[in-house]
């Protein structure tokens, strides 16, 4: 219901919410969903109160035990869960839509019933050191799909380190076309900022692993980003990151969090390229026949 009186058509989307041990920001996300027509929390075996959480709020949880195979948990979300919508929006419990998001989401119905377009790319506001960051790297992630018409790819990566049940970082692929909204995802992680470190050290394991397999790597690559494929092509990339996104997209007027942002980023890309060089060693250890343990 909108502040004047009027009542609001829920948006004819159901928003399939990924959780695991995520009992600090549940509420928050799920209080912030209201205008969509269904949620479901897409729990992993949480062993604190996240579950608890969410069922007291009225939401239906559903309980995902990864086997170790393809499919990885969103794909299995299109393939095995019952929806009143065709279209799903993923996001993660540290997230919730911007009002400008979700009156962009009104305004694009008609394309949705369609079939103008299959897929929605959304860009995050990223919440770093307790601001918002309204400048620098912008991460887009295609969130919004209709589900008969998308899938997330097979990557040959379940022996890889790092991602376990998730989708790794590409986009899914859609059969029908795709458009970038300007409304953004808020996404607040309310944890403690080593979190953030510790999730991205497991995420470089799992990128270097992916750059010293061909076969992987070549796959992978046809799957990510405009962006991020153009940037795999960069040479020095933290240098070149920090100066992309602290000096050319200006994220220096961020003050201090801007800063902080840019150099963790880069950080992450020279882990990346550490790991890469490390692999790479051990692997021509091992083909001239020597013990690189």
């Amino acid at each position: 219901m909108r502040g004047d009186g009027f009542v609001t058509e829920a948006l004819p989307i159901t928003v399939l919410v990924q959780t695991k041990n995520e009992a600090v920001g549940i509420s928050a996300c799920l209080k912030g969903l209201q205008a969509f027509d269904e949620v479901i929390v897409v729990d992993s075996n949480s062993t604190d109160a996240t579950v608890e959480i969410a069922q007291s709020l009225g939401f239906r949880v559903e309980n995902f035990t990864w086997n170790g195979l393809y499919p990885k948990k969103k794909q299995w979300q299109l393939e095995n869960l019952a929806t009143r919508n065709d279209w799903i929006l993923f996001i993660d419990a540290d997230e919730v839509p911007t009002a400008e998001l979700i009156a962009e989401l009104h305004r694009q119905k008609n394309a949705m019933r369609d079939g103008r377009v299959s897929a929605f790319d959304i860009p995050l506001d990223y919440v770093f050191s307790g601001r918002v960051l309204r400048y620098g790297h912008r991460v887009v992630k295609r969130a919004l799909v209709q589900r008969q018409k998308v899938h997330f790819p097979v990557i040959d990566d379940l022996d890889a380190p790092g991602m376990g049940e998730l989708e790794g970082h590409y986009q899914p692929v859609t059969s029908g076309g795709a458009k970038q909204l300007r409304g953004a995802i808020r996404h607040d992680d309310k944890d403690p900022v080593r979190t953030w470190f510790d999730r991205h050290n497991r995420y470089s394991d799992w990128e270097a692993f992916l750059r010293t397999r061909p076969e992987v790597k070549d796959e992978a690559a046809k799957r990510r980003s405009r962006q991020g494929r153009i940037f795999d092509k960069v040479p020095f990339k933290p240098l070149a990151f920090f100066a992309y996104a602290y000096v050319a997209r200006r994220g220096f007027l961020d003050g201090r969090p801007g800063l902080d942002y840019a150099i963790a980023l880069s950080t992450y890309y020279w882990q990346i390229g550490l790991k890469v060089r490390e692999l790479n060693r051990a692997g021509d250890d091992r083909g001239n026949g020597t013990d690189a343990s």
